[in-house]
């Protein structure tokens, strides 16, 4: 499958994939999309990204830039999503063109707000996108650590095993090596539930909890993303592998984790509106939340962690009252 790749977003994970395509020996040229017109102009000329992974020296000359999404649309056979999902729907809005004949890889890790949908949910209800056409890239992986080239493993899952194959050469280099799944259901959801866990993971942190009860916390963390995936889309799964339970502990436990670090101000005191205007990033943990929380209306799942941080969150219940609960339900 020789397909022309698309990269939208502006952000870390969006320039680490660039940088991790660039890198890779089965690529050609990459269209990327960055909104903010002047980054663009500065990305050509330093070819580094000024706001985000600054460090990082771009390969300029396989690259075509541009902030018009419509272009990048146009030009790409294969499109990698890596906008916040908070941001999808708006950027989307300016779009001019079918998406369904477009194969779609969402490298996003979050839930989109208000539909209460994962990336390929939406994408196939809402753009008609076949789902043997959608894809997604999970961890565990940090952009930061993609910067250094420091070894990281990626998962590409997908229904279309061709597509997934075609996408995980692209993104194989000497410092990334690729598994491949067809659990694109699970893949996805538990790269939005490891979010959660990592923000009750900086809650305690924040809290003053030590690494004993962080382990509790994580170990109760994979049971409970487990329950879910197995409810909402029962197959058979090793929930140990990296892409689910390596995902949770690197999000849970790194300093590069912004959920983690999100959830600590909230320990510490934070409001969420604090945390937010100080982080300047976007934790999707925190929309996440609200949207499990929802969906797990209709399933009923156990699922007191998620519970805890949504209480903690939406509700504005104080945390350390909120937390104090929690360990009674942990085992």
């Amino acid at each position: 499958m020789n397909k022309t790749i698309g990269i939208l977003g502006g952000g870390s994970w969006a320039t680490a994939l660039i940088k991790i395509i660039c890198d890779s020996e089965n690529t050609n040229r990459i269209n990327w999309f960055v909104r903010n017109s002047e980054n663009v102009e500065y990305i050509k000329k330093h070819r580094r990204n000024k706001f985000y992974l600054s460090s990082v020296e771009l390969n300029i000359d396989r690259i075509s830039l541009c902030n018009n999404i419509n272009d990048v649309i146009k030009k790409s056979d294969v499109l990698i999503f890596a906008i916040p999902s908070a941001f999808i729907k708006n950027a989307l809005s300016k779009n001019k063109f079918s998406l369904s004949d477009k194969y779609i890889i969402s490298a996003v890790k979050g839930i989109i707000p208000d539909e209460n949908l994962i990336f390929a949910e939406y994408f196939n209800q809402k753009y008609k996108v076949p789902i043997h056409h959608i894809g997604i890239i999970a961890g565990p992986c940090h952009a930061e650590e993609i910067a250094g080239e420091r070894l990281s493993y990626l998962t590409v899952a997908s229904e279309n095993s061709d597509l997934a194959d075609s996408v995980g050469k692209n993104l194989k280099t000497h410092y990334t090596k690729i598994n491949i799944s067809d659990d694109i259901y699970g893949t996805e959801y538990s790269a939005v539930l490891k979010n959660i866990s990592a923000l009750a993971s900086g809650i305690c942190h924040g809290l003053g909890y030590g690494d004993n009860f962080q382990a509790v916390l994580v170990s109760n963390a994979i049971r409970e993303i487990k329950r879910f995936v197995d409810t909402v889309h029962p197959i058979t799964r090793d929930i140990k592998n990296s892409a689910y339970l390596g995902d949770l502990l690197v999000t849970a436990y790194s300093k590069f984790s912004r959920n983690r670090i999100f959830g600590t101000m909230i320990g510490k005191g934070y409001s969420v509106k604090a945390a937010q205007l100080e982080m300047k990033m976007i934790a999707e943990g925190y929309y996440a939340v609200k949207g499990i929380y929802e969906i797990n209306k209709k399933y009923k799942i156990d699922m007191p962690i998620t519970d805890a941080v949504y209480h903690i969150l939406y509700e504005k219940k104080i945390p350390k009252e909120e937390i104090l609960k929690l360990t009674e339900r942990l085992t």
